[in-house]
């Protein structure tokens, strides 16, 4: 082991080309492992734009399957990792990450997944096919087809037939559905499958003037007590956004008088109708109340 007398010196030689810079705090950051550290910086020092994964940066660095597991929920506990699985054309669902120098909170991190483009499937030019050889033919009328008509049929329903207009906050609201288990561990094991039901509750909780983080509150207040089990997350998901109470109103301000009436006083006296006067001091009665050697009026206890 090396004792307090030995003396280490530093040499750098500043890089030319191909450099990244980090901040020291990143670096010797106190609850991130060697590898969660190796897995993060490899994946900042890529280029704008790569696709490169985060198990495959994993296994490009050399860090096992079980130093991965334990490194990448370093990272997303840290806010370092985001994730979240959206659904894309065709009913394709992928895994959307999200990694950044600086920790981001979960509301954060929907933003900015919120503004890059969503994932598609890639597009295949089709091939022009060679010209057959020989010269055209008709084909034979005097007999059946040699394959069933149903295989190649072109009577197929068009698919924008029975499209039905989302409202404009269900892709907020599949945002909103997408970081729930980075919400608590409770509900890390949500079904992929009751996504998009969860994203038409909570699209209604949107359209009803609610924000993300009002629903994440509701949430997280009908979550049972920390310790207790929760077998069927989506379900209490389910239950907790069925009904959508309304906004609070906010309170109402007193009447006000009007500017003639500024500083008039309800004399306490008998009249036929309330009788408004201008105080002097602090008295309860109007002058028609108190005459010169009269006692004064007192209002009926």
């Amino acid at each position: 082991m090396e004792d307090d007398s030995t003396v280490i010196y530093r040499h750098f030689n500043a890089p030319s080309r191909a450099f990244t810079q980090f901040s020291h705090e990143l670096i010797r950051h106190p609850r991130l492992s060697s590898d969660a550290v190796r897995l993060l910086t490899w994946q900042l020092s890529l280029p704008q734009g790569a696709r490169e994964s985060l198990s495959t940066s994993a296994q490009r660095a050399r860090i096992g399957g079980h130093a991965f597991t334990r490194a990448k929920r370093q990272l997303k506990e840290e806010g370092f990792v985001h994730e979240r699985r959206v659904q894309v054309a065709r009913g394709r669902w992928v895994t959307q990450q999200l990694v950044s120098n600086t920790p981001l909170t979960a509301d954060q991190a929907v933003k900015l997944l919120c503004r890059t483009p969503d994932p598609v499937t890639p597009q295949v030019t089709p091939s022009t096919p060679a010209p057959a050889v020989g010269q055209p033919t008709t084909p034979p009328t005097d007999r059946h087809p040699d394959k069933d008509l149903g295989e190649e049929t072109s009577n197929l329903p068009d698919e924008t037939a029975d499209a039905v207009d989302e409202p404009s906050s269900l892709e907020d609201a599949r945002a909103l559905v997408g970081v729930l288990h980075l919400l608590s561990p409770a509900l890390r094991h949500i079904p992929p499958g009751m996504r998009d039901e969860l994203a038409h509750l909570a699209a209604r909780w949107l359209d009803a003037g609610h924000t993300s983080t009002d629903v994440h509150e509701h949430i997280l207040r009908g979550l049972p007590g920390a310790g207790t089990p929760v077998h069927r997350p989506g379900g209490l998901v389910r239950y907790l956004l069925r009904d959508v109470p309304p906004l609070a109103l906010p309170p109402r301000p007193a009447p006000q008088l009007s500017a003639r009436l500024e500083g008039a006083r309800e004399c306490a006296g008998h009249h036929t109708q309330p009788m408004l006067f201008r105080p002097l001091a602090d008295e309860a009665l109007c002058p028609a109340c108190v005459t010169p050697g009269r006692e004064p009026v007192h209002a009926p206890s």
